[in-house]
């Protein structure tokens, strides 16, 4: 029996395995067979459960206590979610470090949470033994693999305890510590981020209102953290055949494999996975008639990708774009349906992205864009609906500090009403209707020397329209505005010709017309997470190099 009262998100796991426990949970691509046919393996939700005891028998064994400190370096496998969930059970902490940040970046984030637990593949167990400062606070070890080679400890089929009564989940209170969640490092430092079982309860609950989402559903799960939330939602969770850490690589073929032969009817993944299915799909004529819903989330979706889908879907689904972050997530969403009636004709004239409508409980305030620390709330702070302005959170989902971090809690959290309100790092603004558009980070806004302020996403959506163009940017470089382009993979055209097609429609924006620098990038930096966020100091640093090599 749950206890109702008992706000751990590993009960949501429990009442899922008592009310649907011959239902697929996870389904993990295993191995192809000779004739090129993929094996699956399962779990049911009341093996799932079952597991996800044996584990946290098994961590109590070893001496895992709640409020430990778990880092998980594991790859997608059939144990992942079971594993996440055992450590929620026992009431210790998961720590997820996107190890794709580079070693420098990766190894500092270890020293700075200093797990006391460490669950990780035979070469995270062995970089221990290399990195031994960075890993120093690590007391207990459980490999993923047949052995335990020189480090010690146990592996994961080691670690499990079989019993015949249900391991219940530790009573857990909404504010209780539930997880540290690396933010990527794409928009600046990576931070560990706090979250309670409140916050999860309550992004769970939101998810499934926003999209209405169903138990019983099939979920294709290309970014595998996003499967908890479906397993909590009573979704069937199929773990598609890809790498998560380079999903711009994902091959198109296997996700449609993936679709049809469980009858998807959602998936979550990053723009750089759908892009290229989008692609491949329109020009094959791929129907997937039994999907309801794509979420794609990471950077703002082209308009193209909408209506390539539109195609796929036969009009009868859509994609989704829940916008937020690690700090505060979903803060609004908006469909393919409403983008293409009423959103993207403004898009394409540079008006920014429009986010869409504000989540369930969620609240957005616009203030002035500032640097300054903001310690206490002050109405004084808001600009008037229709204006740019920096975006502020506020809501349940609303994470309410960067863990062990006070200059970041300084510069991104505003005490109002005695919690902590979210400035999220973008800046947009509030149309008549009630819905958000997306103007740009913050950091990313170009001031140029003669005075203006140029946000980037929006003039860069001015040029994604062109056939040639796969990605485009706006930099500052010494108080100069360059726009910087990456072309298409099938341009077989000279870079100089696309750039004089370009130019004319850059002159005849007003914001635009001053702007006299334009190169081609070969292939743009983006972040590791999702390759779709652009690496806009990096592109500036290279553009600073280029001299004056564009003509005017």
């Amino acid at each position: 029996m749950v206890d109702p009262q008992n706000h751990n998100i590993a009960t949501r796991l429990e009442r899922q395995a008592a009310e649907r426990p011959r239902q697929k949970a996870v389904l993990f691509p295993e191995r192809r067979d000779r004739f090129g046919n993929m094996a699956w393996t399962s779990l049911d939700f009341a093996g799932l459960n079952r597991l996800c005891d044996e584990y946290a028998r098994g961590l109590v064994r070893q001496g895992v206590v709640a409020g430990d400190r778990v880092s998980l370096l594991v790859k997608p496998c059939l144990e992942f979610i079971p594993l996440v969930f055992a450590v929620f059970k026992v009431g210790a902490l998961p720590v997820l470090i996107d190890p794709g940040m580079g070693r420098e970046g990766f190894l500092a984030c270890l020293r700075r949470i200093a797990p006391r637990v460490l669950i990780g593949e035979p070469l995270a167990q062995a970089l221990r033994l290399v990195f031994r400062r960075d890993f120093a606070s690590v007391q207990i070890s459980i490999t993923n693999g047949t052995h335990t080679g020189i480090w010690g400890g146990v592996t994961i089929d080691q670690l499990r305890v079989r019993g015949e009564a249900p391991f219940s989940a530790v009573p857990r209170q909404k504010d209780d510590e539930a997880a540290i969640l690396f933010t990527s490092g794409s928009t600046g430092p990576a931070k560990g981020v706090t979250y309670t079982h409140g916050i999860f309860q309550g992004q769970t609950r939101a998810i499934q209102e926003m999209y209405g989402i169903e138990p019983g559903e099939v979920d294709l799960a290309c970014f595998p953290l996003f499967g908890l939330f479906s397993v909590a939602m009573g979704m069937t969770v199929v773990i598609p055949e890809l790498d998560p850490t380079r999903p711009a690589q994902a091959d198109p073929q296997k996700l449609i494999e993936a679709i049809e032969t469980h009858g998807c009817t959602s998936a979550f993944g990053s723009p750089a996975i759908w892009r290229a299915l989008a692609r491949e799909g329109v020009a094959k004529g791929v129907k997937l008639p039994t999907l309801r819903r794509i979420l794609m989330a990471g950077a703002p979706i082209p308009v193209p990708i909408h209506e390539a889908f539109q195609q796929i879907f036969d009009g009868k689904a859509q994609v989704h774009t829940p916008y937020g972050a690690t700090e505060s997530l979903p803060v609004a969403s908006i469909g393919s349906w409403e983008v293409l009636r009423e959103t993207a004709a403004r898009t394409r004239e540079g008006a920014g992205i429009c986010v869409g409508s504000l989540a369930p409980g969620a609240k957005v305030h616009i203030i002035r864009v500032t640097d300054d620390p903001l310690p206490e709330w002050s109405d004084a702070l808001l600009v008037p609906d229709g204006e740019v302005g920096e975006l502020v959170i506020e809501g349940d989902v609303v994470t309410q500090e960067y863990k062990d971090e006070p200059g970041h809690n300084a510069a991104s959290k505003i005490r109002k009403d005695g919690r902590m309100v979210h400035r999220i790092g973008d800046v947009g603004y509030r149309d008549p209707q009630g819905r958000l558009w997306f103007c740009g980070r913050k950091s990313h806004i170009v001031r140029t020397r003669d005075g203006k302020t140029l946000y980037p996403d929006p003039l860069e959506a001015l040029f994604l329209e062109h056939p040639d163009v796969h990605r485009a940017a706006l930099v500052g470089v010494a108080g100069e505005p360059v726009l910087i382009f990456e072309l298409a993979a099938a341009c077989a055209r000279p870079a100089d010709a696309v750039l004089a097609e370009l130019r004319p429609k850059a002159q005849a924006h007003p914001q635009l017309s001053g702007v006299s620098r334009m190169l081609v990038h070969p292939a743009f930096p983006v972040d590791v997470r999702h390759n779709a966020k652009i690496d806009r100091p990096a592109l500036a640093a290279w553009a600073a190099k280029q001299g004056a090599l564009s003509p005017r």
